[in-house]
């Protein structure tokens, strides 16, 4: 492991997602204590977007921006708000140029699938629609997340391709959740690995599933057919149960003519990124914002 994340790693927050209430106190609690870039070049604005029932929303628009990004927070589809998600939001919209559209999407296990998703496509056709009341190009809209945001994203582009829904310039997955099969090496294998596991991968898919059996628009792992996807950058970590699932989406989505930037950071685990003292993490958040920042440009 990095050196510098291995001395955090006995300081980390311990979460049980089979307390949802204390497990949302704790990461709230975590939250409060990242910093906040400087926002003084961003105009933020919290808005309702209408739907059943409506979705809150947080949109930080920097100037001249041209694309958005319908960004969905991590938190095992248990955790996670507009607030949790802001100092990150933030960060993307200020090394990005893009605006982001962060979405306060429903939690399980009050609800379930599709309750998430519902609400991020919703969030995803209202953007579509309204693009030019938030001032950027119809065309350069991508959507995106961390953990299990970035299993939602990928799920909204499957959405929006077999509905012939809104158009969607990109993909930004970050270590996302894709597959509640847990039958890859590091998710049979990584078991004790730091702040995400294999016991909290399956408590968080048995909080968004339920009883249902999921489809590919709750776990996009399982879909047969990926081609016709928008372009992909999908990041992983060393010591992520997500690690294998995510390699193998992408390799799955360029076998489909899907073009795909994949990069596997070593040293790391899920969620390191916050730690942002670390070089490496320094790295990766950068990253995330000059992928982006490309994708929306060309």
């Amino acid at each position: 492991m990095d050196p510098e994340l291995e001395a955090f790693v006995p300081l980390l927050p311990r979460t049980d997602l089979a307390d949802p209430a204390g497990a949302r106190r704790r990461l709230a609690e975590a939250a409060a204590a990242v910093p906040v870039p400087d926002a003084a070049d961003l105009e933020i604005e919290d808005r309702t977007v209408p739907a059943d029932p409506d979705v809150a929303v947080r949109i930080y628009r920097p100037r001249r921006a041209r694309g958005a990004v319908v960004w969905l927070h991590g938190g095992g589809f248990v955790m996670g708000d507009l607030d949790t998600e802001h100092p990150w939001a933030a960060r993307l919209a200020a090394s990005s140029g893009a605006v982001v559209i962060s979405v306060g999407y429903r939690l399980a296990p009050e609800h379930r699938f599709p309750a998430a998703l519902d609400d991020a496509y919703a969030v995803l056709t209202w953007a579509a629609e309204h693009a030019a009341g938030i001032g950027v190009d119809p065309e350069r809209i991508a959507v995106g997340g961390h953990s299990a945001g970035g299993g939602l994203a990928a799920a909204v582009a499957l959405r929006a391709r077999d509905e012939r829904g809104p158009a969607i310039r990109f993909q930004l997955l970050n270590q996302p959740g894709l597959d509640d099969r847990q039958e890859t090496w590091s998710a049979r294998n990584f078991t004790a690995t730091p702040w995400f596991d294999r016991g909290k991968a399956a408590a968080a898919w048995r909080h968004y599933l339920g009883s249902r059996p999921a489809t590919p628009y709750a776990a996009p792992a399982r879909a047969a057919d990926l081609s016709g996807l928008p372009p992909a950058y999908i990041a992983t970590a060393e010591f992520d149960p997500n690690r294998d699932e995510d390699i193998d989406y992408a390799l799955r989505l360029l076998r489909a003519g899907v073009p795909v930037e994949l990069h596997q950071w070593a040293g790391t685990f899920h969620g390191s990124q916050a730690l942002l003292s670390a070089e490496v993490s320094q790295r990766q958040n950068a990253e995330l914002g000059a992928a982006l920042r490309r994708a929306l440009a060309g």
